[in-house]
């Protein structure tokens, strides 16, 4: 293969001998205690299953656990590597092989001990590590292995064996509904920095459709956009604090309060100054109030509240 797996550091090959006889037992596969049964993205090989399992081996990665079933450091690692198969929802089959009842695949996998981990990649064997371990070296080694599986073009998912923990398929992004011609000449040139042009466009497509509600929004935020361009924060700060009762210098403080997206602040700012505005002053608070309603959009709870206070001042 093309990318081979590199062995983890922690591997002990053949340090547990087969007819170990002298470490803890287990209770058999699904009795308290033991690991648990095959389902989910685990299954038990045999001999009829063994060559369609490593078939399969094209399409979708193929973990095999060659193990003792009712040896305790055996069942541990079934326990842990059945965990992550789950977890992983398929991204490999975790194919258990007990060495005593199926002796002549193990052979064929020249284990010198169990438990022995071995992938099954492009239908070859990639020999990965012998003996127990913790389950954070296990996930780290399964890791190094997927993004070989990725590398040789294995990407596929492993069905669930029971039915009972089916793989969602990838939810299919809809296509986006194209704009109309010109929300996308405006587009256009908002991402060529054409404000000017984007104005125009928008604009054009309010005069075909005074109705155009996104036409409407979309020139609101372009002339928030326009208003802001070079402006310096600091400076326009200093002036608002200087002149609290200025309009035109507290409308600019509320525009960059808008474009940072302290829509509260912005809102709260101009509707402070209504009370005791002339009434050129009102007018001019009043529409970018309104802009400012278009560019958060109508039916946030913010509007909405704003739009009433605006509402007892004005009337």
């Amino acid at each position: 293969m093309s990318n081979p797996v590199p062995e983890p550091s922690f591997s002990p090959r053949g340090a547990v001998d087969l007819s170990a006889l002298n470490r803890p037992q287990s209770p058999p596969p699904g009795e308290p205690g033991g690991a648990p049964t095959a389902g989910g993205y685990v299954v038990d090989l045999t001999e009829e299953s063994f060559q369609q399992v490593v078939q399969d081996s094209t399409k979708y990665l193929v973990v095999v656990l060659l193990w003792k079933p009712t040896d305790q450091t055996n069942a541990d690692l079934a326990t842990t590597l059945g965990t992550i198969a789950d977890e992983l929802a398929g991204k490999f089959l975790l194919g258990r092989l007990d060495v005593d009842a199926h002796p002549q695949i193990a052979a064929a996998f020249q284990a010198e001990g169990v438990p022995t981990v071995v992938a099954v990649l492009q239908g070859q064997p990639v020999p990965l590590f012998a003996g127990g371990a913790p389950a954070e070296q296990v996930r780290g080694v399964l890791d190094q292995l997927l993004a070989a599986a990725e590398q040789n073009g294995v990407t596929g998912r492993a069905p669930a064996q029971d039915g009972s923990a089916p793989v969602a398929d990838e939810p299919v992004e809809e296509p986006e509904e194209p704009l109309p011609p010109l929300h996308q000449e405006a587009y256009d040139a908002i991402e060529r920095d054409d404000l000017d042009g984007a104005a125009a466009a928008y604009a054009k497509a309010l005069k075909q459709d005074p109705k155009d509600t996104q036409a409407v929004a979309g020139l609101a935020q372009v002339g928030l956009m326009q208003r802001t361009r070079g402006a310096d924060l600091q400076q326009v700060r200093t002036a608002g604090a200087d002149a609290p009762s200025d309009v035109d210098a507290q409308l600019a403080v509320a525009d960059l309060d808008m474009l940072g997206g302290k829509v509260d602040d912005a809102f709260a700012r101009l509707l402070e100054l209504l009370p005791a505005a002339d009434d050129d002053g009102k007018e001019k608070l009043r529409t970018r109030l309104v802009e400012y309603f278009e560019v958060v959009g109508v039916s946030d709870p913010r509007v909405g509240k704003a739009r009433r206070h605006l509402a007892m001042y004005l009337y």
